[in-house]
């Protein structure tokens, strides 16, 4: 095969592009990653990434066959056992990972050590990487697809997949539209140092305003999650360190106790899905085809379901000898994914529109509703394993 071209190729290498990647090398299929710019190399003194994913034990499974687990674990990582939630305090739903025979429900990953991870696994897989490149134009070729680089260098393919975000050029040079909108909120992300140790308990408190959250990091870190109106988002982001963390201490619950800021970034809340993840010869996976509320931390974890779908379907069409690039294949995946996305995304608007509403009647029966969530037994551990992927 001539040297530019491919099986698969990427565009974007990022937390799942990454991941499709390996899994694809691993399964012998001849493939290119497009990316911008390389993830920079971990420093153990480092400062930690303001962005964290909460990695669920189904994608930790995932990523342990992709053979990156390990490269997270000589980085930075952080476990975490359970997860609370409250309105009131006498509304308090617990999930732990005992309740489910699991070491851990999952880890605290910051963003950038994920990142490396995959791209030092690449780099070892022997993994074609187009970098520093971008995408400047695509076209249907001999039953394939003819990309056209930044740089000047054309490739072929028989398979693009588009992992370059919510914002996806490949989406949008398909000409798959999306339906979506803005929720009427902003988030700020802050990371923290406390004056205790932060445990293995990841929390999310909801008030009239939107929900308070705690993720639990290493050392004596950890990150703050502020949900609020996009005018009091842009007004804490404006804050000196000093004076956010005396707005941290007034609108956080008394269990913070007291921390330190050292970073924060904020962004607006959108949610996005694709009309359709497949075209012949061309698939979407992760915020490309699809973006969620960050309630429960699901985005990360939706997009390793999508890995691990799309993997599946092609290697199971390439062993069967069946024209694994086309669109009766790939709608498969299409099959196996969209509702299971959009069911995820219907459940956090659920929650996300029934708590960020002050009627009280309303406020009664939410809070009953997860009273009764606690004492579900059966019930509420079906619905963890769901949101775990297991």
């Amino acid at each position: 095969m001539q040297d530019n071209a491919f099986d698969v190729v990427i565009v974007g290498g990022g937390m799942v592009g990454a991941a499709l990647a390996c899994g694809l090398a691993a399964q012998r299929f001849r493939v290119a990653v497009i990316e911008r710019s390389e993830p920079a190399v971990f420093e153990a003194t480092s400062a930690p990434d303001v962005r964290i994913s909460a990695i669920g034990s189904a994608s930790v499974d995932l990523l342990k066959q992709l053979e990156v687990w390990p490269r997270v674990m000589a980085m930075r990582s952080a476990p975490y056992r359970k997860l609370e939630t409250w309105e009131w305090q006498s509304a308090h739903v617990t999930f732990d990972a005992a309740s489910l025979g699991l070491p851990e429900l999952g880890y605290m990953v910051e963003n950038s050590v994920l990142q490396r991870a995959l791209w030092e696994q690449m780099q070892a897989q022997g993994i074609t990487l187009l970098c520093p490149e971008v995408l400047q134009q695509m076209q249907q070729h001999n039953g394939g697809w003819h990309l056209g680089l930044v740089s000047g260098k054309q490739i072929e393919t028989r398979l693009v997949v588009g992992a370059d975000g919510a914002n996806s050029q490949v989406r949008q040079r398909a000409q798959i539209g999306v339906h979506g909108w803005s929720y009427a909120q902003s988030c700020m992300l802050i990371s923290v140092s406390c004056e205790h140790a932060p445990g293995d308990a990841t929390w999310q408190q909801f008030t009239p305003e939107g929900p308070r959250a705690f993720l639990p990091l290493f050392d004596n870190r950890a990150s703050l999650v502020w949900y609020d109106s996009p005018a009091r988002i842009r007004q804490l982001q404006s804050l000196p360190m000093p004076q956010l963390e005396k707005e941290i201490a007034r609108a956080f619950p008394a269990r913070l106790g007291r921390i330190h800021a050292t970073a924060a970034a904020s962004f607006p809340l959108v949610r996005r899905h694709a009309t359709r993840y497949v075209l012949s010869g061309l698939a979407l996976i992760g915020d490309a085809a699809h973006t969620i509320n960050p309630l429960a931390g699901q985005g990360v974890n939706l997009g390793y379901r999508d890995v691990d779908a799309l993997l599946d379907v092609l290697v199971a069409a390439r062993d069967q000898a069946e024209e694994w690039h086309s669109e009766t294949v790939l709608l498969r995946y299409q099959r196996k994914r969209q509702r299971d996305n959009g069911l995820m995304q219907a459940g956090m608007d659920l929650f996300y529109f029934s708590f960020s509403n002050r009627l009280g009647p309303l406020k009664v029966l939410r809070n009953l509703g997860l009273i009764a969530a606690e004492h579900s037994g059966v019930l509420k551990r079906q619905a963890l394993r769901y949101a775990l992927g297991l």
